[in-house]
């Protein structure tokens, strides 16, 4: 009981502190909206590091490590390949199956600043969930623990998809546990920043398919009809039924491929006489 207190109070106090401190974020004066949205994504990501730094050297005085640089190239690409897999498939059926259009292009000022302020948010998104609370539960637990907190907290920070349907929610519990599998095969948050990075920055700023916050721009004038369950209806690649398929298929390989990699361990352990 005294674990579970123990660790329920790091967790509050972890996420709510976060969530309290981003409320103090002063404005910047700038006529520059991607400035702008760049400092509102900055600042949060800016707090999370902060306090991962404190809970993880000064509370639990290093007892807990969040995974950066294990074969940092190598898991970069890793992650690049998945995030690839992941958006490319499910494109490629939504264009095979003309449920989705290119219909024009816009003007983007700024756009390098765009893709910067999405790579800080998705890098916020994960160190929030799946850095050191993702470490605390699994080692004061177990990996199913800790990947069930994470996803609610994951799911909680996207409630916009509980307006759209059950299939956003869905989406975005498959994607959340796919990206946790995604963490344990690499062995490092590097690949899931990564992945998550190309599947809202593509997804989003390139294609308009995805959903940021809604001042985030498009280049390209995306449309998509038909079936709403493989188009995803007003609410485009988020709102398909293509992606939960997609996230299932890729978070089964990955279970597969993490069992392989346990399994393989405990075949290499020295047999003791």
């Amino acid at each position: 009981m005294k674990k579970l207190i123990s660790t329920v109070l790091k967790v509050v106090i972890f996420f709510m502190g976060w969530a309290i401190l981003i409320s103090f974020t002063p404005e910047i004066k700038t006529n520059n909206q991607a400035y702008l949205r760049l400092w509102w994504e900055f600042t949060p990501l800016a707090v999370v590091i902060l306090l991962s730094v404190v809970f993880v050297l000064v509370i639990e005085k290093g007892k807990i490590k969040i995974p950066v640089a294990s074969s940092f190239f190598k898991n970069s690409l890793t992650g690049v390949a998945m995030g690839t897999l992941w958006l490319g498939s499910v494109v490629a059926v939504l264009f095979l199956t003309k449920t989705m259009d290119i219909q024009g292009q816009n003007n983007i000022a700024s756009i390098w600043i765009w893709i910067l302020a999405s790579l800080l948010n998705v890098a916020m998104q994960e160190l929030l969930v799946r850095g050191y609370l993702y470490q605390l539960m699994k080692q004061k637990y177990n990996m199913i623990a800790a990947t069930v907190l994470t996803t609610i907290l994951f799911t909680a920070m996207h409630g916009g998809a509980f307006e759209a349907g059950i299939i956003p929610v869905l989406n975005v519990v498959s994607m959340s546990i796919f990206i946790t599998l995604l963490l344990e095969y690499t062995g490092t948050i590097i690949a899931p920043i990564i992945a998550h990075f190309i599947w809202n920055t593509i997804g989003a700023i390139i294609l308009g398919g995805v959903s940021l916050a809604s001042d985030y721009p498009s280049l390209l004038k995306t449309t998509f009809q038909g079936n709403p369950l493989i188009s995803g209806g007003d609410y485009g690649i988020e709102g398909s039924g293509i992606v939960l398929a997609v996230n299932v298929i890729l978070g089964i390989y990955l279970f597969v491929m993490n069992k392989r990699i346990s399994n393989s361990k405990i075949d290499t352990l020295p047999i003791k006489a």
